[in-house]
């Protein structure tokens, strides 16, 4: 029977090439009409060039407060910024063990390369660059930032052909997010892939993050991790400690499970949002791409009514002066 939504191309029967073929052509399909000004919203709308003042106005990021011209004036000031030229665009694909786990159409891990994709379509062109810290808690791969298209695919090809880490090995998230603060890199776009289970020690390197760069953070999910099935005893694996409990999946059991996956949620959307992160939220049973799009254009929306910016050519906007 045909799937009901489009899934992420599965990447593990052996037909590599084939697969990130079809997943390109599904994120140019569906995205290309949309690629008009501001790159689609995945990008900082002001952008990160330190331009001139103007009063402060309700609604504007007290981060941006030029507190010189205010003690001077005496009045509230925002230093306004302008767009850069060009972008660099860095990717953290957490590819630890919980994420070699799927029970819809595909992998979470599928679910990361997918969303690896779409970040890399979203944001080339006009000289951007883009470059990736790939994590599986084994190791971590480096692929330094580049522009260009044959780039990008080498890119993809090299987050998909990833080794698994063997079974019982812990992932790092917030190691990760760490190398990728070290050496420090010029202002622009980092985006953090994983599917954020268990402990929040990502939440303080991100946060120290925010402070140089525009965060996206997308937050992969299968339906178990949300809820149980009542299917009666299973046998549940941890697949980063390889630790195993036999359970009888009671309807209380399945009610405080699914009370423990929605409170860890929202404690993590919570985490993200004290982070400055954008929040961006793909499921394996649901249309991926398509909640790509609704997250971009809401985002392009909400620079679009910035105040204080104009579009210019290319579709970047700049400040007002």
């Amino acid at each position: 029977m045909d799937k009901p939504y489009p899934a992420a191309p599965n990447l593990r029967d052996g037909q590599l090439e084939a697969a990130l073929r079809v997943l390109e052509l599904t994120v140019r399909r569906r995205l290309d009409g949309l690629l008009q000004g501001n790159h689609i919203g995945l990008v900082p709308g002001p952008g990160s060039e330190p331009g001139d003042a103007r009063p402060y106005q309700p609604g504007d990021d007290v981060r941006r407060m030029d507190w010189a011209v205010t003690a001077r004036t005496t009045e509230p000031h925002i230093r306004m910024t302008e767009a850069d030229r060009e972008l660099e665009t860095w990717v953290v694909v957490d590819l630890s063990a919980s994420l070699d786990f799927g029970t819809a159409a595909c992998e979470k891990r599928d679910l990361a390369v997918a969303a690896t994709a779409a970040v890399a379509h979203l944001t080339r062109g006009g000289g951007n660059r883009i470059g990736a810290l790939v994590a599986t808690g084994e190791r971590t791969i480096r692929i330094p930032a580049r522009g260009g298209l044959a780039h990008a695919r080498g890119l993809i090809r090299r987050v998909a052909e990833t080794p698994r880490a063997p079974e019982g090995t812990r992932g790092d998230l917030a190691e990760a997010i760490e190398q990728l603060r070290r050496p420090p890199r010029r202002r622009g776009l980092a985006v953090v892939i994983s599917d954020f289970l268990g402990d929040q020690t990502w939440e303080r390197p991100l946060r120290a993050l925010s402070a140089r760069h525009d965060l996206l953070a997308v937050e992969v999910l299968d339906p178990r991790d949300l809820e149980l099935p009542e299917v009666g005893t299973v046998v549940l694996a941890d697949p980063e400690t390889g630790r195993q409990r036999e359970v009888d999946t009671t309807p209380l059991l399945c009610r405080e499970f699914a009370a423990a996956a929605a409170e860890h949620r929202e404690t993590v959307a919570t985490a993200l949002r004290r982070c400055g992160a954008a929040h961006l939220v793909l499921r394996t049973d649901r249309d991926w791409i398509a909640d790509v799009v609704r997250f971009a254009v809401a985002r392009k929306r909400q620079w679009s009514d910035a105040p204080g910016t104009l579009p210019i050519s290319g579709g970047r906007p700049a400040a007002m002066r």
